[in-house]
């Protein structure tokens, strides 16, 4: 652990201390204000408090301990990466979060947490659990983390861009239509959007506010005759504004959306007034909340700019999705007045257009060709340099010659060398998630991510996973492919096989309508039970349309929310059981 990761254990502690009222338990979510899974680097609280990054977990600190919950995936690296002063406690093994508070914890305890950074269902879960020994949850004014946090990375300002009607499929305005319908039926009057990847699938709009993930921080509101967009305007160009225009969706700054709930939780017009002018007050209503203001463009000559009038409330319900919207926001709205059900966009989203499915099936194409052409290059230098038998033979190589230090290949030498295979391809915009590109042992760490300075070398008589993936603007790829290029053992055979029969046994599933990713997932995992073997995470889940590569909401997994949404037609999907999980 870095010295900045236990500092920020000493400096947040006098500051719990000192609140009003005092923090005896201090939670750090890995989320930021859209509930992400994959944030920006000044969001990354929890692993500067932790020194624990991967993209799953949270973490409670306390007056003397400091704990981090995490899933499965990421057992292993926690346990490299958390200090002494760290306490790991692995999910589905270990007391969950709220128990252990409940149980550990004073009986009159506060628990302070940001509710930016918190879903509606995980607030009222604890709320439930702690009200049980009198225990509070205190909605935080101000994140701690973030006062503690000295040279945190500055938001990206990257620009706002719109993605083509011949990638998507339908308008921004058919959309729009869409969900003004599913309003219509559940008789509500608005429905608030926070996720980033649905805002920008409903607008047909890209960025880059995220790494892998080309999205933008934004919201979206959009009643039975309004549609608006929340973002910081520095982003958005003369082009994109009038784009907005032209499908009737109204630009507004990012900061103004928790004033635009309220008018609309509000049978009257609010006054018109500057959001920053009235913080203070803010904050004093109902639980508190940060904003931090964003630079904005001047206004656009021949645009109306009306960014600071209210939009005015009809007293009808307001939809929210209590499992992605914040608790922040879901606190502007008075309880009568919410619909909590989950976004309606969730399931559109998945569910493919024809043009989105063929520009999947022809990213992959060209994304195959690059990954072909990467592993036919490592085979090569296998065979040259560290003298491997190569990828098909059984013969351990004997002609190892003597290589300079340039030539020596490393985990992130080869993972840089696929990108450049990748970047040569068509409609090419990055990496979809860091490629995993691990050798030996290091590929037992399910999502290992290797440095320059410690990464291992290449082997040849070593496994060789790569899991990677790819962005285009007609699609988004995942790929794993592992290999050995020397002579395998008879137990990594072995393995291999019984992951190969899994695969082929969920590939050829005939399933009735109705059937979930939890039904199926055991298919990929009988073969391996069989011999003793598993794998600590799901099996398959969405892609988006050059849109994050983890997308909901169906997955294939045996987690309990795989038996929410019934897999089908037009969804697209991972088979990714992956060979390294197999307790080699």
């Amino acid at each position: 652990m870095s010295p900045s990761h236990v500092n920020a254990l000493e400096l947040l502690r006098p500051l719990m201390e000192a609140h009003s009222p005092p923090l005896h338990a201090l939670v750090v979510p890995s989320e930021d204000y859209h509930q992400s899974e994959y944030v920006a680097d000044a969001d990354k609280r929890r692993e500067f408090v932790s020194g624990f990054n991967g993209s799953a977990g949270i973490a409670l600190v306390t007056a003397n301990e400091a704990l981090l919950w995490t899933d499965g995936r990421y057992f292993l690296q926690a346990t490299q990466q958390l200090s002494q002063q760290w306490k790991l406690m692995r999910i589905g093994e270990d007391s969950p979060l709220e128990n252990w508070i409940a149980d550990n914890l004073q009986k009159d305890g506060n628990v302070g947490v940001d509710p930016c950074c918190i879903s509606v269902d995980t607030a009222h879960r604890w709320q439930q659990a702690f009200g049980k020994h009198g225990q509070k949850l205190i909605s935080l004014k101000e994140n701690l983390v973030d006062k503690v946090w000295e040279n945190r990375p500055p938001h990206v300002v990257a620009p706002v861009c719109i993605q083509p009607l011949e990638f998507t499929g339908k308008s921004a305005k058919d959309k729009i239509s869409d969900l003004r319908a599913k309003l219509d039926q559940e008789k509500a009057y608005a429905i608030v959007v926070t996720t980033l990847d649905e805002v920008a699938w409903l607008y047909n709009l890209r960025g880059g506010d995220v790494l892998y993930n080309p999205v933008v921080h934004a919201y979206a509101i959009v009643t039975r005759d309004s549609a608006f967009y929340y973002v910081n305007k520095a982003k958005v160009d003369l082009k994109v504004e009038q784009y907005l225009c032209e499908n009737g969706v109204e630009l507004r700054d990012y900061e103004s959306v928790f004033e635009d709930i309220e008018g609309l939780a509000s049978e009257r017009t609010p006054a018109v007034k500057n959001v920053f002018d009235e913080l203070s007050e803010k904050y004093n209503h109902t639980n508190g909340y940060r904003i931090d203001q964003s630079t904005a463009a001047e206004p656009v000559d021949g645009l109306e700019d009306r960014s600071n009038t209210s939009i005015e409330g009809q007293g009808g319900l307001i939809w929210i999705d209590p499992g992605t919207c914040s608790y922040a926001v879901y606190s502007r709205v008075p309880a009568d007045r919410v619909v909590l059900q989950q976004s309606p966009l969730a399931l559109a989203k998945a569910l493919k257009q024809p043009e989105e499915l063929d520009g999947m099936r022809n990213a992959h194409i060209r994304d195959g060709a690059a990954v072909i052409s990467y592993l036919c290059w490592l085979d090569a230098q296998m065979q040259d340099l560290y003298g491997a038998a190569g990828y098909f033979s059984e013969v351990k190589g004997s002609l190892k010659r003597k290589r300079s230090e340039e030539e020596k290949l490393t985990e992130v030498t080869v993972a840089e060398k696929l990108e450049t295979f990748r970047a040569k391809q068509e409609h090419f915009k990055g990496l979809s998630f860091e490629t995993i590109s691990s050798v030996g042992g290091n590929a037992a760490i399910i999502h290992y991510a290797a440095k320059e300075e410690t990464c291992a070398e290449m082997q040849p008589d070593s496994m060789y996973l790569c899991d990677s993936g790819g962005q285009y603007l007609d699609g988004t790829t995942d790929v794993t492919r592992t290999m050995h290029f020397g002579k395998p053992t008879s137990h990594e055979k072995s393995c291999a096989t019984l992951v190969l029969k899994g695969h082929i046994a969920l590939d050829m599933a005939v399933f009735p309508a109705g059937t979930t990713g939890h039904a199926l997932d055991i298919l990929a995992r009988v073969p391996l039970w069989k011999d003793g073997l598993d794998y600590r995470h799901g099996t398959g889940h969405g892609v988006g349309s050059y849109l994050n590569v983890h997308e909901g909401p169906h997955l294939i997994s045996f987690r309990p929310q795989a038996r929410n949404v019934a897999l089908q037609a037009n969804m697209t999907v991972t088979d990714g059981n992956r060979l390294y999980l197999c307790a080699l």
